[in-house]
């Protein structure tokens, strides 16, 4: 069993205190009488001091144990001298993109530079590079040789082997040889960041140590622990399947060896000219994903190996709550004056109260770097944060704007049967149906609700975290509760498609699903007295999708009374399962082989933005390009004036030769829109 996270000895900087805000500046510094920084973190974003940033909980963290903190926030990465600005640290640089991979946030689903960055004052754009962990690293490397440097954040945790980079089109290395960092640390860094930051300070060097679950790191071709270690080769696919041996790819008959195991995935050289050793590579990946069951992976780049250990075990609910009471000034860094950083003013008044996510989305990143076990706070942790909204953050008129996490309704969810659940290696607990032994009962999270509601001086509780409505029907009393306290009007919920086909390689419900939820929704509404609506999200050229599936998207759009104000095109992010079937045009939901399951998807720009306009065939803009489609399909019918076709045969003077318009896709892009009688 790992320490618990508030058990060690306090580092003897303990006796400064803590302070307001961790410093930016050495004048900070000196205020608090600090001649150095004993770690300093480098990060992409602003410097906002608030559990939902990540800089700013890793700095508590390390700051609770006793170690002065410093920020490096958003530097100047064209030369070093920016990355000495706080001084050398002690122990280590921590590198980190921010709170989104650096790409992500740059760039859009079309490959375009955005105009705006929510984690910067006034949005402005510019203030980090591409791929920002890989040049900060290299930076501080060059501002202090020899000082080790730590790796983390999402992008770190998407970037650890081998991955497709969409922006690049092509396979890139791990972060750890381009960066040349010292250590990799993925997933949910709590627990490795502290023990590695003890073991440091009294002087182990970071290059001996190998043993902390949740790091990669580099090693020499061939490198064991020891020699009661094994290395078992899964390099190679045969013909029609992975040339693994049974218990590589899920038996049980050795659990005591699985310790000392390490699995050899496809080295770069061969994933990277290769897309069906790269899909079987992350079909390994992903099945070696539970903290109960994983083994160490190993990834040849060149002449060295990059080895990562299992996964980190999930923090507890008294760790949890131990980490988020922190004493966060829940605020924008006093350097940043007056200056707006959306991403602070959409959270200032929320909650998270709970990590991590079962769903097993394909699409999604939450599960490669939060995992699949949900980890939640106390009702009593997240009571007191409310409190602290309400007592301490501007602005607040007693609204909170959400009480959630990677979804709103996964809080304290989890297996019924540990043992089971320690070895399980579903790729989720709910597709595709919602396994039996699942705990589907929301009761703890209905108590929350109306506990928060109780709270002194808050006058409502909003839910806005994306809600897995497959699971909500499962307790009616909840969707009870939320429908008639919770909802602004409004509820998103993401069926993301319609058809079978490309919600097969989503891992996302059918739309009976979403039908059930829908009366139960509207059901509870009316009894409520209250006129609210769902607003669905969907994706447009998802892997598996055929022009026809987005046809009938639109015609259930249509059908349903839908016009979408914001869409979203599939963007394919590194190591997540849809990114695979995108490269590789492979389905690693199933074995991976030479002659197995093919997935085609839209990839040239005609087609994806077809697939985008299906979406919004009531814009005009859209129409001369949907016309042409529908002829090629066959399906001409569909183009006329009357209620059953899906266009009209006429083009509006002032959209005459129009093109498709930049619909402004965004990251988390909010889809509104009421839907039309």
């Amino acid at each position: 069993m790992p320490n618990p996270l508030f058990s060690y000895k306090k580092f003897w900087a303990h006796r400064f205190g803590v302070a307001p805000f961790l410093p930016m500046s050495r004048a900070e510094m000196e205020t608090l009488g600090w001649d150095s920084c004993d770690v300093i973190l480098v990060t992409g974003d602003a410097y906002i001091d608030h559990p939902s940033f990540g800089m700013a909980l890793v700095g508590r963290l390390l700051e609770s144990q006793g170690f002065r903190v410093g920020i490096i926030s958003q530097p100047d990465w064209h030369s070093a001298a920016d990355f000495q600005r706080l001084g050398k640290p002690n122990l280590y640089f921590g590198i980190t993109a921010g709170n989104m991979d650096s790409m992500v946030n740059r760039y859009t689903s079309e490959r375009k530079i955005r105009s705006d960055d929510a984690y910067t004052p006034n949005a402005a754009p510019g203030k980090r590079p591409d791929r920002a962990l890989t040049i900060y690293a290299q930076r501080a490397k060059e501002a202090y040789p020899g000082i080790p440097v730590v790796l983390g954040s999402i992008e770190a945790s998407l970037r650890r082997i081998a991955h497709y980079d969409y922006w690049s089109d092509k396979v890139r290395r791990s972060a750890l040889p381009d960066s040349k960092a010292d250590l990799l640390i993925y997933g949910n860094a709590e627990r490795a960041l502290i023990d590695l930051t003890h073991r440091m300070a009294r002087g182990e060097n970071i290059r001996d140590i190998h043993d902390l679950r949740g790091t990669a790191f580099m090693v020499r071709r061939g490198w064991l622990p020891d020699t009661e270690w094994q290395e078992v080769d899964a390099s190679q696919v045969s013909e029609d399947r992975c040339q693994v041996s049974e218990e590589v790819s899920g038996g049980e008959r050795h659990p005591v060896q699985r310790q000392k195991t390490v699995i050899r995935l496809p080295s770069y050289e061969q994933v990277k000219d290769d897309p069906t050793l790269y899909a079987h590579a992350s079909r390994t990946l992903h099945l070696e994903s539970n903290p109960g069951n994983a083994r160490a992976l190993v990834q040849a780049h060149g002449e060295r190996d990059v080895w990562l250990n299992p996964p980190p075990v999930p923090l507890s609910t008294a760790e949890m709550d131990g980490v988020f009471g922190l004493p966060y000034a829940r605020a924008p860094h006093p350097a940043y004056g007056d200056a707006k950083i959306p991403a602070w003013e959409m959270i200032r008044f929320s909650v998270n109260i709970m990590r991590g996510c079962f769903g097993g989305c394909t699409f999604c990143s939450i599960t490669e770097h939060e995992g699949r076990i949900i980890q939640s706070r106390s009702q009593a942790s997240i009571l007191k944060e409310i409190e602290e909204i309400r007592d301490k953050t501007p602005g607040f008129t007693g609204i909170i704007s959400d009480l959630g996490g990677p979804t709103a309704n996964m809080y304290r969810l989890a297996c019924k049967e540990p043992k089971v659940e320690a070895v399980c290696r579903r790729l989720s607990c709910i597709y595709p149906a919602i396994c039996p032994r699942l705990n589907t009962d929301h009761s703890a999270l209905t108590r929350l609700y109306r506990a928060a509601r109780a709270v002194p001086g808050i006058k409502r509780v909003l839910i806005g975290s994306g809600l897995r409505y497959d699971l909500a029907v499962r307790d009616p009393e909840y969707v009870r509760e939320l429908v008639t306290h919770h909802v602004g009007g409004y509820l998103k919920i993401a069926p993301e498609h319609t058809e079978a086909a490309p919600l097969s390689k989503m891992m996302k419900p059918g739309m009976e699903s979403y039908e059930k939820f829908k009366r139960l929704f509207e059901q509870c509404s009316r009894a409520a007295g209250k006129e609210q609506y769902l607003i669905p999200y969907f994706i447009a050229a998802h892997p598996g999708t055929s022009d026809v599936d987005m046809l009938n998207l639109a015609l259930w759009l249509k059908a349903n009374h839908f016009r979408l104000d914001q869409v979203q095109t599939f963007l394919p992010t590194p190591m997540a399962l849809a990114t695979t079937m995108w490269h590789s045009r492979k389905n690693p939901l199933k074995r991976v082989g030479r002659d197995s399951e093919a997935v085609e998807t839209a990839r040239a720009g005609r087609q994806r933005k077809l697939h985008k306009a299906f979406l919004r065939y009531h814009d005009p803009n859209n129409w001369p390009l949907l016309r042409e489609a529908l002829k090629q399909m066959g399906r001409a019918d569909l183009i006329g004036n009357g209620k059953k076709h899906l266009i009209p045969n006429f083009q509006p003077a002032e959209f005459q030769g129009s093109g498709i318009r930049n619909q402004g896709s965004k990251p988390m892009a909010r889809r509104s829109g009421k839907p039309r009688a």
